[in-house]
């Protein structure tokens, strides 16, 4: 096959392995580029477990062979669909299993820059190797898009970070730390400082802090009122996930408001009982900025209502403060082609086959939620990306729906049969 018939993937999180491996198994030459479940393994707490239950925390293979039942079943890990919380780094080795098994081929190198070549893209790799290939997925997860609050920007890095940045919080043992935000981040994070023997205090603009409830016991007569999902329970839940093309054929506004507001970050309930009782929530609090003392230490200042204004002293603060989409802030796409992708609130607008506006560009995972629903926010729906990716490729790219425009790694054939 010629470069131009190649896909190359940029990313290798359960996205862009479920793509690739279901673009190998149609026998499409396919490049794949990037760590294996970096973000899970370097971006997540450890000992957090997932929000999503267990059967719905799979990745995506052709013949759905091996999800993480099978995993589990194969490393003899306890395991159940429905109330058994996933532990990150369970869900971290069976996405490290999964891409032996289906991506052996993939290059862990990072790609430095993605631009526009003649009838397809130049990919250059962080060491300056560069490959040309006819499409690109953009898989990259939600690292790039962390956001900081503008009232901490003022504050060095050595005592500001986004929770996006820490695994092990085993560094900050001993000190005080505010924890911004009361989304699965934050209360995570406060979880992982409190486990590592850190004084953690959340603060938030929220009057309370929601868990999410799902996992509790069903009835038989909840199989009608209230489909179980892998979004969790209810017959809206349920068109989110088995009718994403009516989503994306849904006024534009109506989208965008469904995305923001359904399905918040609401912190699983698996983490409640290390977190209540056990670390202080300022609530209904807005903080105004932040200074380092002579002393080294933050002082934060914090408007609450009903309290007014006052002082937290810590050492170190971090924001997790949740991600906002923005196809600028790729920085390893070329100027121009990111100024070419069509964007809605700065996320891509894609096509009914997740392609941008730029032909043979596309995005999967949290970029494509606007365009088709609050399931791509999860890994769940890697497995409708995959299969809908797959046949427009298979099909030479024809889109019945493109978004209009804005004015050396080895290759992966066919599934290995090993494992």
């Amino acid at each position: 096959m010629s470069m131009l018939s190649t896909v190359a993937v940029v990313g290798a999180g359960p996205y862009g392995l479920s793509v690739a491996a279901h673009l190998a198994e149609a026998g499409v030459e396919v490049r794949v580029f990037g760590d294996a479940m970096q973000t899970w393994r370097e971006g997540m707490p450890r000992g957090m477990f997932l929000k999503s239950e267990g059967f719905a925390s799979s990745l995506s293979d052709p013949g759905h062979t091996y999800t993480l039942k099978h995993f589990c079943a194969e490393r003899g890990i306890p395991y159940a669909d429905v109330g058994w919380p996933v532990p990150v780094e369970v869900f971290a080795a069976y996405g490290d299993a999964f891409a032996r098994r289906f991506v052996p081929g993939r290059d862990r190198r990072s790609v430095a820059r993605v631009a526009r070549a003649g009838g397809g893209f130049r990919v250059e790799l962080a060491d300056g190797d560069a490959v040309t290939v006819g499409r690109v997925v953009l898989a990259t997860g939600i690292g790039a898009f962390a956001r900081v609050p503008e009232e901490l920007e003022g504050l060095p890095r050595s005592v500001l970070t986004h929770s996006s940045h820490h695994a092990d919080y085993a560094a900050f043992a001993g000190q005080a730390v505010a924890v911004i935000g009361a989304g699965a981040s934050a209360l995570d994070a406060a979880a992982a400082l409190r486990r590592a023997g850190a004084s953690a205090t959340l603060v938030s603009r929220r009057a309370e802090v929601r868990f999410y409830e799902a996992g509790r016991p069903r009835r038989a007569i909840d199989a009608v009122l209230s489909p179980l999902t892998p979004l969790g329970p209810g017959w809206k839940k349920w068109l989110c996930c088995e009718a994403p093309q009516l989503f994306h054929a849904l006024p534009e506004r109506l989208r965008l408001n469904i995305v923001r507001r359904y399905l918040g970050p609401s912190p699983a309930r698996f983490v409640r009982d290390t977190i209540e009782g056990h670390v202080p929530y300022w609530l209904n609090s807005r903080v105004l900025g932040g200074a380092v003392a002579a002393d080294g230490r933050v002082a934060l200042s914090v408007d609450t209502d009903g309290v007014g204004r006052r002082t937290l002293a810590v050492d170190h603060v971090v924001a997790a403060t949740g991600y906002k989409v923005d196809v600028a802030r790729l920085g390893f796409l070329d100027p121009a082609l990111a100024a070419a992708v069509r964007t809605v609130d700065l996320s891509p607008a894609l096509s009914r086959d997740f392609e941008s506006s730029v032909p043979g560009l596309y995005f999967v995972g949290t970029p494509s939620a606007y365009s088709f629903g609050p399931m791509f926010r999860f890994a769940c729906g890697a497995d409708y990306a995959a299969r809908r990716l797959t046949r427009h490729v298979l099909a030479g790219g024809r889109s019945a729906a493109r978004a209009p425009a804005r004015t050396g790694a080895p290759a992966l054939r066919a599934r290995p049969s090993g494992g």
